[in-house]
């Protein structure tokens, strides 16, 4: 996996290009000399962490035969008061929905999700607690 982060614009503003093409643009705090047009660098890494988690939930659903239609995951993260400002905690709130979804399922595969496969989670895990609740959605 690769990755080439390069500053843009004199202000706080850089541009991400990821081995798989794709192109994200982060921007600073204002206070930080950021002109607020991105999302912080940060708010990144949260966002990486919903995106892993929500993949293996519905990956791990899909391959139990559950008719999962959504999934989505809300996070409240603190940090640290001094640097570096890593995550302290994070709770991420699951509403998966689907037709007849098991509770049941849907909370081992967020289990399994957090304990073993979500590379994300299981990495800022090691300077956040990490806490979860899950509404399962009748459709």
């Amino acid at each position: 996996m690769e990755c080439k982060v390069r500053w843009i614009d004199g202000g706080m503003s850089f541009l991400a290009e990821t081995g798989s093409n794709h192109v994200v643009v982060m921007d600073g705090a204002p206070e930080a000399g950021g002109r607020n047009l991105a999302p912080r660098p940060m708010e990144m890494l949260l966002a990486g962490a919903g995106g892993c988690t929500a993949f293996d939930v519905v990956t791990i659903l899909k391959k139990g035969r559950h008719a999962v239609t959504g999934c989505e995951v809300s996070l409240q993260a603190e940090r640290a008061e001094t640097d570096p400002k890593v995550f302290t905690r994070i709770h991420f709130h699951f509403r998966v929905s689907g037709k007849q979804l098991k509770p049941e399922a849907v909370a081992r595969a967020i289990e399994l999700s957090k304990e073993k496969y979500c590379s994300a989670s299981i990495m800022l895990g090691k300077t956040a607690t990490i806490t979860h609740d899950v509404e399962v959605i009748e459709e």
